[in-house]
C-alpha cells in the first residue's frame, strides 16, 4: 500500500470517530433527565387521650412490721414460793383477761394481818365501856360495827363520828393508825395474786412454779393477742393527706387475706435522715401475728381539681408532652403527689391533647400525627 492510501485511511477513521462523538451527545442532548424522586419524610403517629380535671381520691403506700398494742413486763411486788395455777406459767400460755397469771404463797402476810386485826378488835372492845359513859349516843354504832368485824373479811370503815368530841375520844385510842396499817396489808395481800391485764399470751418466762420469788424479780412478759399496730412513714410533703382515723388496707406477702385498719397516732418529730414522720396504725384479725411485715394503702383526703397520669408521662417530674397542632409540645405541670404508678399532677386545662404514652427518640416540636383509633369489631363477624 502507498504511502498516501495510509494516510487518508488513519484521516477517515479519525473523522468516523469524531462524527460518533458528536452524534452520541446530540442524541443525549434531546433525551429529558429522569425526575428525582423525593423522599417522603416518615411521621410518627401518637395515641392520646383527652383532659379532664375531678376530684381523685388519693392513697398513700405505708409498709412496716406488727406490734403487739399491749406488752408488759411482770414483776414481782411481794416474796415468796410461786405456786402452781390452773393454767401454767410457760412460754405461749394464753390468758383471758383478769385471769389468774401466778401465785406467791400468801400464808404468813395472811396470817400477820390477821393478828393486826385481832389487835385492832382487842383494842375496840377495851373502848367501848368508856364510850358508853362519855358519849352514849356513839355507843349504838360502834356496838354494831363491833359485831360485824370479821377477821376474814376486808376491814370495814369506822362509824362516822356524831362530834367532834367522839372524834378526838377514838383519836386518842390509836384506832385510826391501826386502822390505815391493816388497810395497807390488805392491799399487799392483792398483790401475791397477779392477774392478766388484757387479754394475752406469754411471751417470756423467768421463773418456774416451786421456785422463790424475790421482791422486784421479774417474772416474765406478757404480750396482747388479737390487739396490734403497724409502724409506718410518711413524708413530710404527704403528711396534709393523712390524719387519724383515715381507714387502711393491708395485706401481707407470705399469707393469704386483707385486714383493715385505722390510723391511731400520728407522730410529731420528722426523721432528719428521711424526712418522714411515723405513722401508727390499728389493726387487729385472724393470722395475724407479732412481728408479721404487712405493706398497705392509706385512704388519704381528696385531691380537688387534679388530672391522675401514668408516672412515665412525666418529664423531669415538671413538664408532659402536649399535641398542638400536630407537634408535641412540653406543657409545665405542678405536681401534688407521686404514687409507685401514678402522678397527680395541676396546671392542664381541660380538653388539652396529651399523650397516652411515652414512645422513645420523642422530643419537643416533634412532628406527630395522631394515631387513630381502632375499629369496633363487627359482633355478627367475630360469631360466625
Amino acid at each position: 500500500m502507498s504511502t498516501l492510501a495510509r494516510r487518508l485511511s488513519i484521516v477517515a477513521g479519525i473523522l468516523v470517530l469524531a462524527g460518533s462523538i458528536a452524534l452520541s451527545r446530540y442524541l443525549g442532548s434531546q433525551k429529558q433527565a429522569p425526575e428525582r424522586k423525593t423522599e417522603a419524610k416518615r411521621v410518627t403517629e401518637v395515641e392520646v387521650m383527652t383532659a379532664a380535671n375531678q376530684k381523685i381520691a388519693s392513697t398513700l403506700e405505708v409498709q412496716g412490721r406488727l406490734a403487739a398494742f399491749e406488752r408488759i413486763e411482770l414483776f414481782a411486788e411481794v416474796g415468796g414460793l410461786l405456786k402452781e395455777t390452773s393454767r401454767p406459767f410457760k412460754v405461749g400460755s394464753s390468758f383471758p383477761k383478769g385471769s389468774l397469771l401466778c401465785s406467791i404463797d400468801d400464808a404468813e402476810a395472811r396470817l400477820t394481818l390477821l393478828a393486826q386485826k385481832s389487835s385492832l378488835l382487842n383494842a375496840i372492845t377495851q373502848m367501848m365501856p368508856d364510850l358508853k359513859i362519855d358519849y352514849p349516843e356513839s355507843f349504838k354504832n360502834w356496838k354494831q360495827y363491833l359485831d360485824q368485824f370479821d377477821p376474814e373479811k376486808p376491814i370495814a370503815a369506822f362509824p362516822k363520828p356524831l362530834n367532834q368530841q367522839e372524834k378526838y375520844f377514838v383519836a386518842s385510842r390509836n384506832l385510826h393508825n391501826s386502822y390505815y396499817t391493816i388497810k395497807s396489808a390488805e392491799e399487799r395481800l392483792g398483790k401475791y395474786l397477779i392477774r392478766s391485764p388484757f387479754n394475752g399470751t406469754l411471751i417470756q418466762v423467768s421463773i418456774y412454779p416451786g421456785a422463790v420469788v424475790r421482791v422486784g424479780q421479774k417474772l416474765g412478759e406478757l404480750m396482747s393477742t388479737g390487739n396490734y399496730e403497724l409502724e409506718g412513714t410518711v413524708t413530710v410533703a404527704d403528711l396534709q393527706y393523712v390524719r387519724p382515723g383515715s381507714r387502711v388496707k393491708l395485706v401481707s406477702g407470705d399469707i393469704a387475706g386483707q385486714w383493715s385498719g385505722t390510723v391511731r397516732r400520728i407522730g410529731d418529730q420528722v426523721d432528719p435522715g428521711t424526712q418522714t414522720v411515723k405513722v401508727f396504725i390499728g389493726v387487729s384479725g385472724a393470722n395475724l401475728r407479732d412481728g408479721m411485715y404487712l405493706r398497705g394503702e392509706v385512704e388519704a383526703s381528696s385531691i380537688e381539681n387534679a388530672l391522675q397520669l401514668p408516672r412515665e408521662l412525666l418529664v423531669n417530674q415538671e413538664s408532659v408532652y402536649e399535641v398542638r397542632d400536630s407537634q408535641l409540645r412540653l406543657r409545665p405541670v405542678s405536681l401534688v403527689k407521686m404514687t409507685s404508678e401514678f402522678a397527680i399532677v395541676r396546671g392542664i386545662e381541660n380538653g388539652a391533647v396529651l399523650l397516652k404514652n411515652r414512645p422513645a427518640g420523642i422530643f419537643d416540636g416533634m412532628k406527630v400525627r395522631i394515631k387513630a383509633p381502632a375499629p369496633a369489631l363487627d359482633k355478627t363477624t367475630t360469631e360466625k
